[in-house]
């Protein structure tokens, strides 16, 4: 009977493996796909507008990040945090314009201020690994200083 669980297992693991790996490529997939197509497009008009260096940006950001997440089965949050900043500031630059002007300085307030605290909560991060270490490297730095 234990003999069936653990092959059952190994199979139900092998898909999980499977379904992870065809997914990644997929994400990865779409990704080159829509930065060709943006990029193509880009070509064909002529100029590359700010709007669309920064979007090529954040495709570029998302697939250094789907390709460090298949490379360490880890989600690197700091790229998630560099792709938000980014983002916003495309909103900030590209449609803030479009926003009436009682409303304007609301969302120029509230979108710096969200810049600054994702710029705030990386500069944490970095300070945390460099400090600590990162649960990549198995042994932080933190737990090598007390163990001289």
């Amino acid at each position: 009977m234990d003999s069936k669980i653990v092959i059952i297992q190994k199979i139900g693991d092998g898909l999980v493996y499977l379904f992870h790996y065809l997914a990644l490529f997929g994400i990865g997939a779409m990704i080159a796909w829509s930065g060709i197509h943006d990029y193509l497009h880009m070509v064909q008009s002529g100029h590359a507008s700010l709007e669309d260096i920064l979007l090529l940006f954040i495709y570029l950001e998302l697939g250094a990040m789907v390709g460090i997440y298949f490379r360490t089965h880890r989600l690197p949050v700091q790229y998630l945090i560099y792709i938000a900043i980014t983002a916003l500031s495309r909103h900030l630059v590209i449609d803030v314009q479009e926003v009436s002007d009682s409303f304007h300085l609301y969302l120029l307030l509230s979108t710096t201020g969200a810049i600054a605290i994702l710029s705030l909560s990386i500069l944490i991060l970095s300070y945390t690994t460099k400090k600590f270490g990162s649960p990549e490297e198995g042994n932080s730095s933190h737990d090598a200083k007390q163990e001289s």
